[in-house]
């Protein structure tokens, strides 16, 4: 069976954008696919992380998993730093890894910004800490958004790299998938910026967690212009507001743009907001609901992470004794 794997930060709550883009895909593919998630708390701390908000963020992200409808008996589902073979397998792909190759990455010179001297080793190789992630469980297939396909390129040459140096044919080679339906949504604040976990705002994003007075409010300020709706898809084009907005609708609804267009063309903001208001009460109440009741059983959730961590080590493990075989270590 086809293998996916993929990871999440416990950094900052879900909003409307992860969910369209990402989670809800992932909900699907467990109906198709052997699926693996992770909730990458190794890689949270490339940055520091306090201690106690690390914990709180872990158990957050993963009731926000469970809530969104990732289902622990047909996926799996853990927190990185519980498996060790993906810090064992890191290291010896680091000695794969080339320079070269982690100095194109262009997400550490966004992320490091003027000060790279004083980011720490951890952001640097972090890339490489994402393709053990990956190949620990010789997973098949990735799912990328535009964002991470030069991380899943960079696991595929290590990949490459690792069989060819020892004569070997351990690591697929993993295949990315770009999730069918998945929705780019943009903040509610500036159309040509994504909805971001890590905006200032507050009142650029949905989050899972925001009950439906938030939601109405946050969508009733959120930034439009003065012409109303049009009668075509196209017409949307330099209108990056209004194009997020109707983009949401229609993702919520699984239908075209063209086809919110077909009802509301011609309408004012007045008259739609109202409508895309109750239709994320009515898609994000059941999942507000149930994440507020796994958030108030932190044992539970502990106990399902620790489950599916001993899940993972299953298959990790097995896969860490071909590679120690293969590099030459003794046991």
């Amino acid at each position: 069976m086809k293998r996916v794997f993929s990871g999440i930060q416990p950094t900052g709550q879900l909003h409307l954008g992860n969910y369209l883009g990402a989670i809800r895909q992932w909900v699907a593919m467990q109906a198709e696919y052997e699926c693996i998630y992770c909730v990458v708390d190794l890689h949270a701390i490339t940055v520091h992380q306090d201690p106690a908000e690390l914990r709180a963020g872990t158990r957050a992200m993963a009731a926000a998993l469970l809530a969104c409808g990732i289902d622990p008996e047909r996926a799996i589902l853990f927190n990185q730093s519980r498996v060790r073979e993906h810090t064992e397998l890191a290291w010896i792909l680091e000695c794969t890894a080339r320079v070269g190759w982690l100095n194109r990455m262009t997400q550490f010179k966004d992320k490091a910004g003027k000060d790279r001297e004083g980011a720490s080793v951890g952001l640097y190789a972090y890339p490489v800490l994402q393709a053990a992630d990956v190949l620990a469980y010789k997973a098949t297939h990735v799912p990328v958004g535009e964002d991470q396909t030069q991380h899943l390129e960079l696991a595929r040459d290590i990949a490459t790299k690792f069989n060819t140096d020892f004569g070997v044919d351990l690591f697929p080679y993993p295949q990315a998938i770009i999730p069918k339906g998945a929705a780019r949504v943009m903040s509610l604040r500036d159309g040509s910026a994504k909805m971001s976990k890590s905006d200032a705002s507050d009142m650029s994003r949905i989050n899972l967690t925001d009950d439906a007075d938030a939601i109405a409010d946050k969508i009733r300020r959120a930034k439009t212009d003065a012409d109303a709706l049009p009668a075509s898809e196209a017409e949307l084009s330099a209108r990056p507001e209004a194009r997020n907005l109707v983009g949401i609708h229609a993702a919520l609804g699984d239908e075209t743009p063209q086809a919110v267009l077909d009802r509301f063309g011609g309408q004012g903001f007045g008259a739609f907001k109202p409508a895309l208001t109750q239709r994320l009460v009515e898609r994000l109440g059941p999942i507000s609901a149930r994440l507020r009741a796994l958030e108030s059983a932190p044992d539970a959730l502990d106990a399902a992470l620790a489950a599916g961590a001993e899940r993972a080590r299953a298959i990790a493990g097995p896969v860490l004794d071909e590679v120690r075989r293969v590099v030459g270590f003794l046991g």
